[in-house]
């Protein structure tokens, strides 16, 4: 057996394929390169040598096509650095836009939350000068921020009519920098932003706003003053109060209906409570100790004595704790925030009092007929004269001073013995009437005081009520005037990108087992790039970075309304990612540091009122998601725009993904030729200058005077020229690869 060297791998390994041997006595046979190549033992040396050239072949010619290759995908890592760099530009122009945006949307809400304490501070007489400062100071935020709007949407539209060229020039100059000064690689492009144009910005005044200071400035005089009124009669029912609450309890342990109650009667607990402030006690525990009292009295009374005068004494007073059960039952107390009414009835305190009460007329006293026939009252049934005899009758005090009645001479009963009564706790300090009576005098002052102060409240709140109703209209209207762009590049970018260096194989990787000179032609790539949003805490960072030095500046050392209105801005400023919630804790604040509490109420429920209508707002926090360009696939920024570029560059992808070789490199040229003439009829429209703002000195029905940057003519020329030379070095890249090259 004798083994054959193949060409295609399994023979190469020595293995015997078996052949006739030659007859013997024949000619030898010739030797052939089969021969040559087998061996019995199954291994040749010829074999091996041709095994390992035909292996390093293979080696060397793939680590050639693998540089080749690698070094041809170079071309597209430069597109995309450049699609990149030309939307970096439209990226860094959305965070200029939602700086300026920052500023309009705090500048509108600090004025209009200004203006809400201003409306607030008019509503006490303490804080209405106060109020005329942050009325000027809202009117001055409000003008502010129409001028800063007006420049801020003027300087916008100029920043991003040259946008498409900022983007163009980045792109070229990181093309440039890829470049090699050996030679080894000499890249030119440029990258086209699209759209090519942008919405124009506008951002109008606080309408809103407006007709807010027009309502305030109205109506500023008519809150002053029915708050001054209605603090007034607050005053007078504060006062009131304070003596009622003195003497019912306030001036313990003096002299007091507390400490009457409780020496007298032994009243404690919940029928005799005791209120060291003001503003937690109210007539009504004046009237319930009352009204515990005289049951307690009643059931308590006993004689002093035994004498028939005392006796007499005693029974008076029980009668008068009877009458005085009945009246103090009737008295109430109806208190709301809104309103109070109630009855504290009075006890007749001398004998002449006394003939308007029921003391007067009441049938219950007994009537006897003496020896000589005359008639006596008197003053219980168990006097002497009359348990002697049975009372014939009885009789009313009234009766007793209207008829022919004689007097007692045991008990000695007349009016004024009922009237005595009365007079002895109501006219002296240590009596518990005395004091009942300083509440009851007091309630009613504080009803009329409160009656009087209504109408002067109610004025004040319906009026306060409207304007705070136009601040919350006026904070949902600043929600619409904001700052929003729709910039050139919105879409994305489209980069081209070519190598025109030569690049030799040889050269570049010289190999005795790879035989030829050629080189690559030139190489170009198609690249795009769009705008994702990227993490919100980064945005958040860029806005609050960018506002320090405005928070800074604005607060300072200002004191009064100007440090309040500033204060309230830098809050606005700090926390403008949070919405409501920053302009309601901003809010609270400023409210804080201003002196709203009076006696009427008027400025703590202003306070509220302005919180209410903040807490119904729904502002929501701006966007601060940090625009990031992003590669994509060219389709996708393409088929989002709509001009004759897009389509024509469009249309040349599909045919060449469809059609590959066979692709048509008209549509791909058409597509450079519109390019081109767009970009040179937006350079012509610079040619007249960038419009930065109107001037109109006489307002709309005035002249109107343009201003206008003017760019020198050698800078559109070269513009021009540099735009004509690429896409002329473009058209040419495509025509050297003969359209066998798809662009992706």
């Amino acid at each position: 057996m004798r083994g054959r060297i193949g060409l295609h791998g399994s023979a190469l390994c020595g293995l015997e394929r078996c052949v006739p041997k030659p007859l013997a006595g024949s000619a030898p046979a010739r030797r052939t390169f089969c021969d040559v190549m087998r061996s019995e033992e199954g291994l040749s040396t010829v074999g091996m040598v041709f095994a390992l050239l035909i292996t390093l072949s293979l080696i060397f010619t793939g680590a050639q096509v693998y540089d080749v290759e690698s070094k041809s995908a170079h071309i597209q890592n430069v597109a995309d650095a450049a699609a990149l760099a030309a939307e970096n530009e439209v990226a860094e122009f959305y965070i200029v836009v939602r700086l300026c945006d920052a500023l309009v949307l705090t500048m509108s809400l600090t004025g209009i939350a200004t203006m809400g304490l201003a409306v607030a501070a008019l509503c006490t007489p303490a804080t209405a000068p106060l109020a005329d400062r942050l009325i000027k100071a809202a009117t001055d935020i409000f003008d502010a921020r129409n001028s800063f709007a007006s420049r801020a949407a003027s300087g916008l539209n100029g920043f991003q009519a040259i946008l498409p060229f900022l983007s163009a020039a980045n792109a070229s100059s990181v093309v440039q920098a890829n470049s090699s000064n050996a030679g080894e690689a000499a890249y030119f492009g440029f990258a086209v932003v699209l759209p090519v144009e942008g919405s124009e910005i506008e951002v109008g005044p606080l309408d809103a706003a407006d007709d807010l200071v027009r309502s305030v400035e109205e109506n500023e005089e008519r809150i002053k003053q029915a708050a001054e009124l209605a603090e007034e009669a607050a005053g007078e029912a504060k006062e009131e109060k304070r003596k009622a609450f003195l003497a019912d309890c306030g001036n313990d342990p003096g002299f007091c209906m507390y400490e009457r109650a409780e020496s007298l009667a032994g009243l404690s607990g919940l029928d005799n409570p005791l209120y060291r402030s003001i503003d937690t006690w109210s007539f009504s525990v004046a009237l319930k100790r009352a009204q515990a009292y005289y049951p307690a009295r009643l059931a308590q009374e006993a004689p002093e004595g035994s004498s028939t005068e005392e006796l007499a004494r005693s029974a008076l007073r029980k009668r008068f704790y009877q009458y005085a059960v009945r009246e103090i039952g009737r008295g109430y107390v109806r208190e709301t925030d809104e309103s109070f009414e109630a009855s504290f009835p009075l006890l007749a305190k001398n004998t002449e009092e006394m003939r308007s009460t029921d003391l007067y007329t009441e049938p219950v006293y007994p009537i006897s007929v003496g020896d000589e026939g005359s008639t006596v009252m008197h003053a219980w049934s168990g006097c002497p004269n009359v348990s002697a005899g049975q009372p014939s009758s009885f009789g009313s005090i009234y009766q007793m001073e209207t008829g022919s009645f004689q007097t007692c001479s045991a008990c000695g009963f007349t009016a004024a013995s009922l009237g005595k009564v009365a007079a002895a706790t109501t006219s002296i300090e240590s009596g518990f009437e005395y004091h009942y009576r300083i509440v009851a005098t007091a309630a009613d002052a504080y009803q009329k005081a409160k009656e009087k102060e209504k109408p002067y409240a109610d004025e004040a709140k319906s009026l306060t009520r409207t304007l705070l109703d136009q601040v919350g209209d006026a904070f949902s209207g600043a929600a619409s005037y904001r700052i929003e762009a729709n910039p050139p590049g919105r879409y994305g970018a489209v980069s081209f990108a070519a190598d025109v260096s030569d690049l030799s194989a040889a050269a570049r990787f010289p190999s005795s087992f790879v035989k030829g000179g050629d080189s690559v032609g030139a190489r170009a790539a198609l690249s795009a790039a769009t705008l994702a949003s990227d993490d919100p805490e980064e945005g958040k960072t860029v806005i609050a970075s960018a506002l320090d030095s405005f928070d800074s500046g604005a607060t300072g050392a200002a004191v009064g309304a100007l440090g309040i209105v500033a204060d309230l801005w830098s809050s606005l400023l700090l926390f403008y990612s949070e919405g409501i919630e920053a302009l309601q804790r901003g809010t609270e604040q400023a409210l804080s540091r201003m002196p709203l509490a009076s006696e009427s109420g008027l400025g703590t429920w202003a306070a509220h009122a302005l919180s209410g209508v903040l807490e119904s707002l729904g502002l929501n926090p701006a966007k601060l998601d940090s625009p990031k360009p992003v590669l994509v696939n060219t389709a996708h920024v393409l088929i989002a725009d709509t001009s004759g570029f897009s389509s024509m560059l469009l249309a040349a992808k599909e045919q060449g993904i469809v059609l590959g070789d066979a692709a048509d490199a008209d549509l791909y040229t058409t597509a450079l030729s519109v390019l081109e003439a767009s970009s040179l009829d937006a350079l012509f429209d610079f040619e007249a200058g960038i419009k930065i703002a109107v001037v109109q000195p006489f307002g709309d029905a005035g002249p109107s005077i343009p201003l206008t940057i003017a760019l020198p003519s050698w800078a559109t020329e070269a513009a021009g020229q540099a735009i004509r030379s690429s896409v002329d070095r473009m058209k040419a890249v495509y025509a050297q690869t003969g359209g066998v090259r798809r662009w992706e």
